[in-house]
């Protein structure tokens, strides 16, 4: 059996955390959550992971920020991760601004359970 495939979730709100967990792990995803881009930064240094879901406010460091950095690292197991922003508001952006942004793919919030697997299914299956 393939090992469950690891997510970290850059999300300041409990409750997005909660609803991922819940809504993922019906797929045997398995799940860790940053509260901000720092702890993103901290946990990706000492862990691997398949994906991030990162939202874009937060505090510390915002996830616009952390992705850039990200996308900046040395180690290309990292730097080259899918990383999905999530946003409450994303009518702001068209899809080349989140790619010049660094990001792969985006989920608006309030998160759509089917789109949530769906966006993460394209790319860790």
């Amino acid at each position: 059996m393939n090992k469950p495939k690891k997510i970290l979730v850059g999300e300041d709100s409990s409750i997005i955390i909660n609803l991922t967990k819940s809504i993922l792990s019906f797929d045997n995803y398995q799940l860790k959550a940053a509260r901000n881009g720092k702890q993103v930064l901290e946990m990706l240094e000492k862990e691997e992971f398949d994906l991030i879901l990162m939202d874009l406010n937060m505090p510390v460091l915002d996830g616009a920020t952390c992705t850039k950095m990200i996308r900046e690292l040395n180690d290309s197991s990292k730097s080259k991760l899918p990383i999905i922003a999530i946003s409450g508001n994303m009518h702001n952006y068209t899809m080349d601004e989140f790619r010049r942004l660094g990001f792969d793919d985006f989920i608006q919030k309030p998160l759509d359970y089917d789109k949530l697997l769906a966006t993460v299914k394209k790319f860790l299956s």
